[in-house]
């Protein structure tokens, strides 16, 4: 890890040259120590060397569509060529591409635009205390909530360490092929955002589906296409390596704590019950619609089992 953060994250360098010595301090010398840093520094090497493409073929070459002289928004939209990077388990980022999202005529577009219209506004009168909690909590993005979920299982007593290292490799590699997934969905489809949706009502030949002009979010929009939910991809990918590497044996509590909701922390029971808050979340956030939700878990339940598949099957 100090290898490669030092390399990719120049700007920390001391911190993590810090924290690398302070756990070094807690082993004692000897062979042990001295050839487990040489694997990992050759470790190292080889995934620097594979994925010397990916800061090239993830470099920013968006083109914003728009005519010879009409203004568009000058924000880049985020990951734009995330799809361009190489996969570390899929053999291809549209591996697990779903299809388009519903029509914007169909009851399936009606019912998902009045769902997050009504609760995803910012100033909703239907969604409740325990909801907006929930929206604000996850409105922390990327792979970094999902560490604590993660470490649930791992600090379970008595679990070996090179199984944790197992664990750790999956979940760190099926979540990057699912970030992959997703992104490649998003621009491939472009789905307009609930904000963008519902301030053009009139225009999506929905007649269920009435304008508000002033309707705002109750999250900040993140800038990249709807369709499928991000988070929704990562919560289920994360979920479901959990599941495989437990297998029949009992998943303790999952935790995790959230900076945007001031460091407080959330807990659940099932793997399930898990994966649905996060989907829930960003319906209650207003930046999701339902459908997205749905298509989000069950490609992130694809990118999981394929992890587990390829590295979670080896002798424990």
């Amino acid at each position: 890890m100090r290898a490669t953060l030092t390399k990719l994250v120049p700007s920390q360098a001391a911190a993590v040259e810090a924290a690398y010595a302070a756990a070094l301090q807690k082993i004692p010398e000897g062979a042990p120590k001295s050839d487990g840093i040489a694997v990992g520094e050759r470790a190292a090497g080889a995934v620097m060397a594979s994925r010397a493409d990916d800061m090239v073929m993830a470099a920013d070459s968006y083109r914003p569509a728009t005519a010879p002289g009409v203004y568009v928004p000058t924000v880049t939209p985020a990951a734009a060529n995330w799809s361009q990077c190489k996969p570390w388990l899929m053999t291809r980022a549209d591996q697990f591409r779903p299809g388009p999202p519903p029509k914007l005529a169909s009851k399936a577009w009606a019912r998902d635009y009045n769902e997050i219209k009504a609760i995803g506004s910012k100033n909703s009168t239907t969604r409740t205390t325990e909801q907006t909690e929930i929206a604000r909590f996850w409105e922390t993005t990327g792979p970094a909530i999902y560490h604590g979920v993660v470490r649930s299982l791992a600090d379970v007593p008595g679990r070996e360490v090179t199984r944790n290292a197992r664990l750790l490799a999956a979940v760190s590699q099926a979540c990057e092929d699912a970030a992959i997934a997703v992104f490649d969905a998003k621009y491939r489809y472009a789905l307009w955002r609930p904000v963008t949706a519902i301030r053009n009502g009139d225009r999506d030949g929905n007649t269920a589906t009435e304008r508000d002009s002033a309707w705002t979010p109750f999250i900040e929009t993140p800038m990249h296409p709807e369709y499928p939910c991000a988070h929704c991809i990562l919560s289920a990918t994360v979920g479901t390596v959990l599941r495989g590497d437990a297998g029949d044996g009992p998943m303790p509590t999952l935790t995790t704590t959230s900076p945007t909701a001031n460091g407080a922390s959330r807990s659940w029971t099932s793997i399930d019950d898990f994966m649905q808050e996060v989907a829930n979340a960003r319906i209650y956030d207003g930046v999701h619609y339902r459908n997205s939700a749905e298509v989000g878990t069950a490609m992130g339940k694809q990118v999981g089992a394929l992890a587990v598949a390829k590295l979670l099957t080896a002798p424990k």
